[in-house]
C-alpha cells in the first residue's frame, strides 16, 4: 500500500519540471491526482503516463492568477476525482531583470502567478477541506525568497509565499488542515536552465559554477524536491506545519 493511497491531490504548474516531478511521486504513492497547467497538451501527455503506470490522474487547463479559472479546478477536481485532499501551489514563471529595467508588467505577471495565485488556490481549496476536516496545503518558495539580484519580483513572490504559509497554517489547524512550504535551491530544470541564458552561459556552466558554492557539491533534482513534498503529503508529516524546508543541498543552498 501507498501511504497516499484514497488521497485527492491537485498541484497545479504539473505540465514539466518540478511540478511533474511532484506528480509522479504523488501518484507512485498511491495519490489520484489531478494536474493544472497553461499548457494543457502537457498535462494531457503526463495524465497518460501516470494512467499507463496505473494511477488515477485528470488534466485541467488553468491559469491560477484567474479566481474563476481555480475554482473550476477545484470544481473540476472534485467532480473528476471525488475529493480534494492535497493541494500543490507550485505553478510559476520568471520575468528577471534588474530593478531599474523591470516593467510594471514583469511585477504584476510574476506576483499574479506566484502569490496571487497561491492565494487564490488555498481559498478555494480550503472549502472542501474544512468540510471534510482534513487537507494538506503545500506551497513551492525558493531559496530566492532571501533576495537574489535580478529578481526582486521573484524574491517577493516567494517570501510572500512563505508568510503565506505560515498564515494558512494558524487559521485552518482547528479544521485538520496543515500548511508547508518547500523552498528549493539551485534544481535542474527548465526555469534554471533559462537563467543560465539570461546570463549567457550554458547551462552546464551554470550548473557547474553553483555547484562549487552548494555544501553537497552538486545541483539538485526535481525529484528531490518531489520527496520532500509527498512526505509533508503523508500522515508521516500530521504534526507538521507552518514550516518552510529548504532543499538546497546545504544550510542556504545558493541563490541563482
Amino acid at each position: 500500500m501507498g501511504k497516499l493511497d484514497g488521497r485527492v491531490a491537485l498541484v497545479t504548474g504539473a505540465a514539466r519540471g518540478i511540478g511533474a516531478a511532484i506528480a509522479r511521486r504523488l501518484s507512485a504513492d498511491g495519490a489520484a491526482v489531478a494536474l493544472a497547467d497553461l499548457d494543457l497538451p502537457g498535462c494531457e501527455a503526463l495524465a497518460g503516463e501516470l494512467a499507463q503506470a496505473g494511477g488515477r490522474a485528470l488534466a485541467i487547463g488553468c491559469d491560477v492568477s484567474d479566481a474563476s479559472a481555480v475554482q473550476h479546478m477545484v470544481d473540476a477536481t472534485i467532480a473528476g476525482l471525488g475529493q480534494l485532499d492535497i493541494l500543490v501551489n507550485n505553478a510559476g514563471i520568471i520575468r528577471d531583470n534588474l530593478l531599474f529595467k523591470m516593467t510594471d508588467d514583469d511585477w504584476d505577471r510574476v506576483i499574479g502567478v506566484h502569490l496571487r495565485g497561491a492565494f487564490l488556490c488555498a481559498r478555494a481549496a480550503q472549502k472542501p477541506m474544512v468540510e471534510r476536516q482534513y487537507g494538506r496545503i503545500i506551497s513551492v518558495s525558493s531559496t530566492s525568497a532571501l533576495g537574489n539580484r535580478g529578481q526582486a519580483n521573484y524574491s517577493a513572490a516567494k517570501a510572500g509565499i512563505q508568510g503565506l504559509t505560515r498564515t494558512l497554517a494558524i487559521e485552518l489547524g482547528k479544521f485538520g488542515i496543515t500548511a508547508n512550504a518547500v523552498a528549493p535551491g539551485f534544481i535542474d530544470t527548465d526555469m534554471t536552465r533559462a537563467t543560465a541564458q539570461r546570463m549567457g552561459v550554458t547551462p552546464e556552466a551554470f550548473a557547474a559554477g553553483a555547484s562549487q558554492y552548494i555544501s553537497l557539491g552538486r545541483i539538485g533534482q526535481p525529484s528531490e524536491v518531489a520527496s520532500v513534498v509527498a512526505f509533508l503529503a503523508s500522515d508521516d508529516a500530521s504534526y507538521v506545519s507552518g514550516q518552510v524546508i529548504y532543499v538546497a543541498g546545504g544550510p542556504a543552498g545558493i541563490l541563482m
